[in-house]
Formats: structure tokens, sequence, C-alpha cells
């Protein structure tokens, strides 16, 4: 097998959509076993954070069934999806470390308005519970605060999004 073969194979390869949505799936495990085992409760834009990581996973979990079944239009607009969610998760992560851990208590926020009124928190506590205000659920993990470790791992995932569109153009 040639070297260019490969390449194009590997970019046609549906691992790289299934491992990014590993990564996001990760990230809403060590939230968990942070809450759970390590009793670090949530916040309203924590909680927000988990389920933008789980609707990122989802859609690049399908862009990469997609892609295996050889539907790549479907297969890049899953993959847009996934970007658009990545992007939204960055913003969020970012009013997070920026503005509401320095506030008082999150209610009324977009995040705490929106997880409550979806019956999220009430149908998945375990989940999606907000247990905490953001000040409050201010935590570092080796030195670097929790709402900065999910701002990299969007960013991250975010390229890893990109790169896929973007190899799939040039193939």
């Amino acid at each position: 097998m040639h070297l260019d073969t490969m390449a194009a194979s590997f970019r046609q390869s549906a691992a790289p959509f299934y491992l990014i949505a590993l990564l996001a799936f990760a990230g809403v495990g060590i939230a968990l076993l942070s809450q759970h085992v390590f009793s670090i409760p949530p916040c309203a834009w924590c909680v927000l954070q988990r389920l933008i990581f789980i609707v990122l996973g989802l859609c690049s979990l399908v862009a990469g069934v997609l892609r295996q079944l050889g539907h790549s239009g479907s297969s890049t607009l899953f993959s847009l999806l996934g970007l658009a969610t990545s992007v939204g998760g960055m913003l969020a992560a970012w009013y997070q470390a920026s503005v509401a851990q320095h506030l008082f208590s999150c209610d009324q926020t977009f995040a705490d308005r929106f997880i409550t009124q979806s019956g999220l928190e009430s149908s998945l506590p375990w989940l999606f519970g907000i247990y905490a205000s953001c000040m409050d659920a201010r935590q570092d993990l080796l030195g670097i605060e929790y709402a900065y470790w999910s701002l990299g791992l969007f960013v991250l995932l975010g390229l890893g999004l990109l790169l896929t569109l973007l190899t799939r153009r040039r193939a």
C-alpha cells in the first residue's frame, strides 16, 4: 500500500470522529468523577458544559458512523454541528471563567434557566443537578481551574473537527 493511499484512507476514516467522541465523553466522565467521588459540586455553567460535551460527542459519533457507511455529505453536516457545538462550549467555559465564577449566585443566568426549565436537572439529577454557585464551584486541578480545562478541551475538540472537515475537502 502506498503512503498516499494510506493517508487518503486515514482521511476518509471514521477514527478521528470516534476519538473526538471519546474525549468529549471522557470530559463528562471526569466531571462526574469529580462530583461523585471527590465531592466537588457543579454549578449551572458546569452542568451546561456537560450537556454540550454530550451533544458534541453524539455529533462526532454520528459523523463517524455516517463516514463509515459512505455518507460523506451527512457526515460533514454532523461535523459542522459538532464544530458549532464546540464553539458554544468554548463560549460557556469562557463565560464561566471570566464572569460567572465571580458572581455570588448563578441563579437566573442562562445556564441555570436552561438546565432547570428543560427538566434535565429534575429528571437526571446525578448528571445535570446544580448543587453549587459558580463562585463555590470554582476548583483547581493541577493548578488550573476546571473552567479552563473545559475551555481547552472544547478548543481541542473543535480543532479536531475542523481538521476532519479540512482534510475531507482536500481528499
